[in-house]
């Protein structure tokens, strides 16, 4: 009885191990728009930034946004002011990105 217990608690444990990513992974654009500081540039709506000349991201569509962070993260996009997100784009990963993505594209602009 006690190893059958034992054997459903490690069934359930490595079930919520393996599910966890995903929850974690499915994680809360805005949460995130802070902890990867697109607020620090972007501004705390999107739609306000720290300098007139970076861009106003609230509302944009979520594949273009994607797509923007995918080509500043490999480098394929270095033009205008992307050098300010390379830094930061190599701590965001994929499922993150998309997360942000559908974030921004959330937002009224």
């Amino acid at each position: 009885m006690i190893r059958s217990i034992i054997k459903s608690l490690f069934t359930l444990s490595t079930l919520l191990f393996i599910l966890l990513p995903v929850v974690v992974h499915a994680a809360d654009g805005a949460a995130l728009y802070q902890s990867k500081t697109c607020v620090a540039c972007h501004g705390k709506d999107a739609k306000t930034p720290l300098l007139p000349n970076y861009p106003k991201i609230a509302g944009q569509n979520a594949a273009y946004a994607l797509q923007q962070m995918k080509d500043i993260k490999s480098g394929a996009r270095s033009n205008g002011q992307s050098a300010a997100m390379k830094g930061v784009m190599h701590l965001v990963t994929d499922e993150e990105m998309q997360a942000l993505a559908d974030y921004v594209a959330s937002l009224a602009p």
